[in-house]
């Protein structure tokens, strides 16, 4: 893989960027504050504007990793309404995959995650954010295949997984990172062939 850091992405209607420090404020307004976003995720609502802007200091750091892959979503006008990343997997290769293809199962998992404002549900804002990010992924870091999981009670995310291309394979228990344990249905996505 040629892994290329947090460049920045844009879509008909959304530009992907990194965040800063400054994005705070908008950040724990629009979603990192909102339980209800929150309620799927693995880490909690972050309980006032100060949690986000440690969070993004540590994040300004991160970005100068190449292997560091996290993107806020803008509308074109600049409004900052999500997030969307790719992360190392923490559990093992091997692990509960039913379908995945033996060539990939000793390779590292990669995981695409995002997040939206609620004022933005509904409107395929996560469906694009999360193609673009697809594209980018294989066409452009080479990667072979990610994975991805939803929330058992979260069908709607479960929609923009399905319109991007992924594959059911299992369903499995995941854990937010206080040990909560969260049902999950778990997808994968292996690089497109390209046609001659």
């Amino acid at each position: 893989m040629d892994h290329l850091g947090t460049v920045p992405l844009q879509t008909r209607r959304l530009m992907l960027r990194r965040l800063t420090f400054d994005d705070c404020r908008t950040m724990f307004d629009h979603w990192a504050g909102d339980p209800q976003v929150t309620r799927y995720l693995r880490w909690n609502a972050h309980r006032d504007w100060t949690v986000t802007a440690e969070y993004l200091y540590e994040m300004e750091k991160c970005y100068a990793d190449p292997t560091v892959y996290n993107w806020g979503i803008c509308l074109q006008d600049g409004t900052l309404i999500g997030t969307i990343g790719v992360v190392r997997a923490e559990r093992a290769a091997a692990e509960g995959w039913q379908t995945l293809p033996d060539a990939l199962r000793g390779t590292e998992i990669w995981e695409p995650g995002y997040a939206l404002g609620r004022p933005w549900w509904g409107r395929g804002y996560a469906t694009e954010a999360l193609q673009a990010v697809l594209d980018f992924w294989f066409n452009r870091v080479d990667g072979p295949w990610l994975s991805i999981c939803h929330a058992v009670e979260n069908p709607a995310s479960g929609r923009v997984i399905q319109k991007n291309g992924f594959l059911y394979d299992h369903d499995a228990v995941y854990h937010k990172y206080d040990g909560t344990p969260v049902p999950c249905r778990a997808y994968y996505k292996i690089k497109p062939i390209k046609e001659m």
